[in-house]
């Protein structure tokens, strides 16, 4: 009864009275609790399960309770100064969660009416995290993200953006979120050409990897033909460039494309784009998805039968020009490795292909 009163929440799970589970209430919040006696009601030997919540609350007053649960005389006595005990804990806790400055929102919410609701795409309950949207001149949409910090704007927030190079945003007390989006704005314009030249090689070829490519990456790995494929790495400060390329496949494929590259370099035009240009230099046309897609361009690989594997495509073809099975790599050297004929130097393996055993 007195522990009814106590802890209205807080009910027996079993006859004999050994066992306690409910919750108990302290500043209007309810916590739950387990509490489990011994046969003989010791309550110095008895066990407490809390929520990970209360536990974390009343980590630092571990000692107190368990002086209190040793020297108390009865279940009621503890539970009352338990309650007390999270009461002193949670006041605690408060102060430790101090609010932002006023001024803070107040001038925040001033910055993004100066700058435009319209703009906004996500805030935060807390107002700590904005995201911008934008659109640059090719008409591409793009995104911000700003951590701002309670010294706002005295110190500038974090920026966040799916960029190929490093945004840095110049920065002084009086700048304001107009100022950053701006510089974003700024940002945007001079990336417009490495973005134009990305955007004509995702729609106008099939990229083998990445497959949802970022913002940020500056990488293709396009295919040219039956399990042959070029890595581009584009450089985006200067697109207009010749960007680095590695072939992939099969030696007697890759070996006259290296060749013309190597031959044509000088004439590397910077006024066309840069897809054309490696047309032109390499003299082949680059077939869409959907032709090498009806050809049997995406043969599985040779070892596992399947075409992807953790994102990545067989691009180890066999020499042999009447064999040309495509493996993935890491297919290829679990298998060479396993062979006791194989052997290595260095960082490569040799041995007979799994199809034609050349």
């Amino acid at each position: 009864g007195a522990l009814l009163c106590q802890c209205p929440l807080l009910l027996p799970q079993n006859r004999e009275g050994t066992a306690y589970e409910g919750f108990v209430t302290a500043q209007g919040r309810d916590f739950h609790i387990r509490i489990l006696l011994p046969l003989d009601f010791q309550l110095k030997n008895a066990r407490i399960e809390c929520s990970w919540h209360l536990k974390k609350i009343l980590h630092a007053y571990q000692h107190i309770l368990k002086q209190r649960l040793h020297s108390c005389p009865d279940l009621v006595s503890f539970m009352v100064e338990l309650k007390t005990v999270l009461e002193i804990a949670l006041k605690n806790a408060q102060d430790l969660h101090i609010p932002w400055p006023p001024e803070y929102y107040s001038c925040l919410v001033r910055d993004i009416e100066i700058l435009g609701w319209n703009k906004v795409t996500y805030v935060d309950t807390g107002l700590t995290t904005i995201k911008l949207k934008a659109e640059d001149s090719s008409g591409r949409q793009h995104l911000i993200t700003l951590k701002l910090n309670a010294k706002y704007p005295t110190e500038p927030p974090v920026c966040l953006v799916d960029f190929p190079v490093h945004f840095a945003v110049s920065w002084t007390p009086q700048s304001s979120l107009l100022d950053i989006y701006n510089q974003f704005l700024a940002a945007l314009e001079s990336l417009k050409e490495f973005w134009d030249a990305m955007d004509e090689i995702d729609g106008k070829t099939w990229v083998l990897q990445p497959e949802n490519p970022t913002r940020s990456a500056t990488t293709r790995r396009i295919a040219i033909g039956n399990n042959i494929s070029v890595n581009i790495e584009v450089d985006p400060q200067h697109p207009s460039m010749l960007p680095e390329c590695y072939f992939l496949g099969a030696d007697h494929v890759v070996n006259p494309l290296r060749t013309k590259l190597n031959n044509n370099m000088h004439l590397w035009d910077p006024e066309i784009s840069l897809l054309q240009n490696l047309k032109d230099l390499l003299d082949i046309d680059f077939p869409s998805r959907a032709a090498l897609e009806k050809s049997d361009f995406a043969k599985d690989c040779g070892i596992c039968y399947a075409y992807r594997l953790n994102g990545a495509t067989p691009d180890q073809v066999c020499d042999e020009p009447r064999c040309g099975q495509p493996f993935h790599q890491a297919c290829l050297y679990e298998w060479l490795q396993g062979l006791p004929s194989s052997r290595q130097s260095f960082n490569v393996i040799f041995g007979e292909c799994p199809y034609c055993n050349k």
